[in-house]
């Protein structure tokens, strides 16, 4: 009947009026708190100050349902500023940090800032997602600056607003466990360890003692992981709902031999990513291994919601490589039935064809593209056409035909058209996971550090920036000659447009399709 506005705004009623051991128990039918503390610390905030505004609209069970324009205006107002205190200087700051051009940061920032997912989600159908992955974000940028201590922080926190953030941990805890092996120092190790265990500490204090009804803790930890809801209740585009077609995997095995299941295929999902990083503690890998990571999560996890696609968004989002546009647009359809429920079908519209005309650039030489000098070549740039041209058709096919008919017109299948999504944006989902494993592996050859001394691994995993500077190297090696002879080729070459053409004539390195490139 009711969806997430009314969470949020409950979540809000229950933190202004219910003692804080007693969010996680009260009234748990009624869209019962199940995010982590900090979430709850949030709401509470945004209740008080929206308390003085009208008390009415979060008065303790009697403002149950309220969906009135001056407590939805209030609503996302809460959003923008959230927002605006968090996501976006930490995109702002990832953008400083790692896009060297500033009309490629302008452009880059733009099209972040405008992601049709994260708007449609956060305002339209209504959540703070931002707010979890801008705090992801301002942790990865404060590793690509050697601020370690903050990224643990700020990561720390991300993970207490929203328990999501975990689909990122394989790929931060290792980086931070790799760069301790590399260097070294046990002393590195307890120091991350006791900023972590300080902020959770601080985070969850007030359900850390127990009380006359037991240990809240507990609770809490029930509450944010809900085993016992099975395997997956929506139809989300992942690994279990698509092969459900054919294997009712709910019939088969009990939830326990799902949950175990599903772990050990998520384990193996990010293996790669752990791989990656315990190779080499670098900072421009984490994009990749957070992309992998994440899609591990959303692919083969336990209990998945098709909103959570906005998490591996966010590393799309900060590789912006070749995958991109075809991924968000992708992401957002496969939420389309969910923004359906929620009367979001023009804003769905609106926002696809703006964010689209946004990202297109045409080709200014007006001279078609350098053919490809091998037939792999040929073969990989035709395959990937043929799946960007498919896959758009069959999404423009499935619109069509789900506005002539509404409902499905087989009575025995009522879930037809979800189905229908969920086989499309699967195999991109998967598809996108293998490119982010091959992506992190290009990137850490491109990087060239195999065999290299610690000393020298040590200084490279810092990258140049204008916020810390560049650091002095004495001998410049010969991988960082080409790499940046590459990069110059392509600041030179007025004529081109296009660095996937340039790729193809040999005048740039793979690495150039990095955000260091541009």
């Amino acid at each position: 009947m009711y969806g997430d506005f009314e969470a949020q705004r409950h979540w809000l009623e229950v933190a202004l009026h219910v003692p804080l051991r007693q969010w996680y128990y009260y009234d748990l039918q009624w869209w019962g708190m199940d995010y982590p503390p900090l979430t709850g610390y949030v709401s509470w905030l945004c209740g008080y100050v929206g308390d003085r505004i009208d008390g009415t609209w979060f008065a303790l069970d009697e403002s149950r349902g309220r969906e009135d324009d001056g407590l939805k205006l209030f609503m996302r107002w809460t959003v923008v500023i959230c927002d605006a205190l968090i996501y976006v200087p930490a995109v702002l700051w990832w953008m400083r940090v790692w896009v060297r051009s500033s009309k490629a940061r302008s452009v880059s920032l733009l099209i972040t800032l405008l992601q049709p997912s994260l708007l449609l989600i956060d305002f339209g159908h209504f959540q703070y997602n931002s707010l979890m992955l801008g705090l992801t974000l301002l942790s990865v940028s404060c590793f690509s600056t050697s601020r370690d201590l903050l990224g643990c922080m700020f990561f720390v926190l991300s993970l207490c607003f929203k328990q999501m953030s975990l689909y990122y941990a394989p790929a931060i805890g290792t980086y931070l466990l790799s760069k301790c092996i590399h260097q070294r120092s046990p002393r590195l190790f307890l120091q991350y360890g006791a900023v972590t265990a300080a902020t959770f500490a601080v985070v969850f204090a007030p359900f850390l003692i127990p009380g006359k009804d037991g240990w809240p803790l507990t609770q809490v930890i029930h509450r944010i992981f809900p085993f016992a809801r099975g395997l997956f209740e929506d139809k989300v585009a992942n690994f279990w709902c698509a092969s459900n077609v054919l294997i009712k995997w709910k019939f088969l095995l009990s939830t326990t031999a799902l949950l175990r299941v599903s772990t050990i295929l998520t384990l193996l999902a990010f293996l790669p990513a752990v791989v990656l990083l315990l190779q080499s503690p670098d900072p421009r890998l984490l994009p990749y291994a957070m992309l992998t990571s994440s899609l591990a999560f959303f692919l083969f996890g336990f209990q998945v919601h098709e909103k959570t696609i906005l998490v591996c968004m966010l590393p799309v989002m900060m590789v912006q490589g070749e995958w991109t546009v075809l991924a968000n647009n992708v992401a957002l359809f496969s939420m389309w039935p969910l923004l359906k429920r929620d009367g979001l079908g023009v804003q769905y519209i609106a926002i696809l064809l703006l964010w689209n005309r946004l990202v297109w650039r045409p080709s200014s030489s007006g001279k078609p593209a350098t053919p490809s000098r091998s037939l792999m070549d040929w073969i990989l740039t035709n395959w990937k056409s043929a799946l960007t041209t498919g896959t758009y058709a069959a999404m423009f096919g499935l619109h069509a035909l789900e506005f002539m008919f509404p409902t499905s017109p087989i009575a025995r299948l009522p879930d037809l058209w979800p189905v229908l999504n969920v086989l499309i944006s699967t195999p991109l989902f998967l598809l996108l996971w293998a490119w982010s494993v091959r992506a992190g592996i290009e990137e850490r050859w491109a990087g060239s550090e195999f065999g290299m001394r610690e000393d020298e691994v040590r200084r490279r995993s810092v990258p140049p920036s204008p916020i810390i500077g560049r650091k002095k190297e004495l001998t410049p090696s010969p991988t960082k000659k080409r790499r940046e002879g590459s990069v110059g080729s392509v600041r030179q070459r007025k004529g081109s447009t296009s660095i996937r053409e340039l790729r193809r004539e040999g005048e740039i390195s793979v690495r150039a399709r990095s955000p260091l490139a541009r």
